[in-house]
């Protein structure tokens, strides 16, 4: 039994399947797809089951319910899982990366007046010292079943931990890149599935994009040589609909880097859809708990003045 109650609301539902890696781009420009979700756990249930079922990523659902425990949360826990987006601030078209949010966003062609579509995934990125770098580039080779040939930091790195790498890791289930990757020009960076897809939705990789088996099977199939890629990091992301201004946060990649550098991104941003900020109200005590506590949850934060 499912109750859509409507944009900026939660849709109620049991913890029942739900693939919503497709949404409709909207017809009136507005950046929001999707609905947030609300699902009553069963006994079974963690943040890594939860997070495949409903095509999100481990971190995503953690920022979502923080006074909830991911491994234990109990039978008949309301969670709130957070599967409605604002669409990152970039030209849509091909694959767009927004690592602060740790997810890929596909715009396909539309052929012959046809709707267009966005597709969105959960990703893994590069963790501390191994950066995903930002940029525009392109896919350049797709690989079924690829070869992993990995570089001499890697290998070194697994050499400290007792778990010598060979110079070359065949196609097979030992193989971290799974059985689809899309090349980049980027040297070195890839975009790939996984043998390890518990991790997914985190900062775990060693630079390259990581996406569940079947999510980059699906991408994979979908995507064609020569397809723009943008990379990008925005922690805050705002828009308006109806005359609200939303916003959704999320933890940047500089984080503990910068100090103020959030209250600046923030205020920023906000004004930046606002212009001149004439005929706007803003609730900046509700902007900045939204800052401090990051949720990733699209939240009304403003309003046009009538």
């Amino acid at each position: 039994m499912k109750k859509l109650v409507g944009l900026g609301f939660l849709f109620l539902a049991l913890a029942l399947p739900v693939h919503a890696e497709r949404y409709p781009l909207p017809s009136d420009a507005s950046p929001i797809i999707g609905n947030l979700t609300i699902i009553s756990t069963s006994y079974e249930d963690t943040f890594i089951k939860l997070a495949k079922r409903f095509g999100v990523g481990y971190e995503e659902l953690v920022m979502a319910n923080p006074t909830v425990d991911p491994w234990l949360p109990g039978k008949g826990t309301q969670v709130v899982v957070p599967t409605q987006y604002i669409l990152p601030d970039s030209k849509r078209e091909g694959i767009v990366l927004n690592l602060a949010e740790m997810r890929l966003y596909y715009y396909p062609k539309s052929h012959n007046g046809s709707p267009q579509y966005v597709y969105t995934y959960p990703i893994s990125i590069g963790r501390q010292g191994w950066d995903t770098p930002l940029g525009l580039t392109r896919i350049i080779r797709k690989k079924q079943n690829p070869t992993w040939y990995p570089p001499k930091s890697i290998r070194e790195e697994y050499a400290r931990k007792g778990r010598p790498l060979e110079s070359v890791v065949p196609p097979g289930p030992d193989n971290p890149l799974g059985k689809f990757a899309l090349y980049m020009a980027l040297p070195s960076y890839v975009i790939h599935g996984t043998n390890e897809p518990r991790g997914i939705g985190m900062r775990v990789t060693h630079g390259c994009i990581r996406l569940r088996p079947d999510d980059i099977k699906d991408l994979f199939q979908r995507i064609p040589i020569d397809t723009p890629v943008t990379i990008v990091n925005q922690p805050y992301k705002v828009a308006w609909h109806r005359n609200k201004l939303y916003a959704e946060m999320h933890p940047g990649t500089w984080e503990g880097r910068r100090p103020g550098s959030n209250l600046t991104q923030l205020v920023s941003t906000i004004t930046g859809a606002t212009g001149s900020g004439n005929g706007y109200r803003i609730d900046w005590q509700l902007a900045r708990r939204l800052a401090k506590g990051k949720n990733g949850l699209p939240t009304v934060v403003g309003s046009m003045q009538p």
